[in-house]
């Protein structure tokens, strides 16, 4: 099974720049999108049957043009679970749950903390809220692969400058303790778990030429269950696929 994350930064726009061509020459079995950015109902779904993803499920935020997930694949699932089932935090469209027999795929799109004080404070609620929800869930559906944009760079390697971003949203240390403790929890980051080389990144900023200088930060995650850690054959990052700020990154698992 491959898998492809992608914070598509509005799945309309995306569309406009080639996402569709870049799907079905993927050779993805499931594509999981974040900041989708529309209702279903706006995205002609015939173009994605064409490259093979029959099976498209979304889960958008009531406020229109913002956040929103989705799961397209080309197998049909046994089972979508759409948001947490908390109204508080399903308003901003954020999970979405594809299982295939007793593999689940889910499709996050965590917090950013970058426009004010409270939304950080959010983030922090958010994410400790998260937690708890995936350790209950592993007590039935343990082979997750949680896919997304965590909105977090994990250590200094992620990011191209940890000096002058120590203050930033997305590199606290308290967001970075988080990191930590969600994969000791029992989560393996697959693409660092086979590449310990720098200067890999999924996320650019718009401003100061930040994509072509390689200024970025890594935020975009295939996280993987402990109990199918050892099935990954390989993960990456896509960086030369530009429909969005961030680029895909994808785990391929031998199940």
């Amino acid at each position: 099974m491959k898998i492809v994350s992608y914070n598509v930064n509005g799945i309309r726009s995306a569309q406009s720049k080639g996402l569709v061509d870049f799907m079905q020459s993927s050779n993805a079995d499931v594509f999981c999108f974040q900041e989708t950015k529309a209702m279903q109902n706006q995205v002609e779904p015939i173009l994605y049957e064409v490259a093979g993803f029959k099976h498209q499920h979304w889960f958008s935020a009531e406020k229109k043009g913002y956040s929103g997930v989705a799961i397209y694949s080309k197998q049909k699932p046994d089972n979508v679970v759409y948001g947490f089932g908390v109204p508080e935090f399903d308003v901003e469209g954020r999970i979405v749950r594809a299982d295939f027999n007793d593999i689940s795929v889910i499709s996050v799109y965590m917090p950013s903390g970058s426009s004010s004080d409270i939304r950080q404070a959010y983030k922090m609620v958010w994410l400790t809220f998260f937690q708890n929800y995936i350790n209950e869930l592993k007590k039935t559906r343990p082979n997750l692969i949680i896919c997304g944009d965590y909105n977090i760079c994990h250590k200094a390697i992620d990011i191209h400058d940890p000096k002058g971003n120590k203050d930033s949203s997305g590199f606290l240390p308290e967001e970075r303790d988080w990191m930590q403790s969600f994969l000791d929890s029992g989560f393996v980051d697959s693409f660092r778990n086979l590449h310990a080389e720098p200067h890999n990144y999924s996320w650019w900023s718009y401003r100061a030429n930040a994509r072509n200088n390689n200024k970025g930060w890594r935020i975009d995650y295939c996280m993987v269950a402990n109990p199918i850690g050892n099935k990954v054959e390989e993960a990456g990052i896509l960086p030369n696929q530009k429909h969005s700020d961030h680029c895909p990154v994808w785990v391929k698992i031998n199940l």
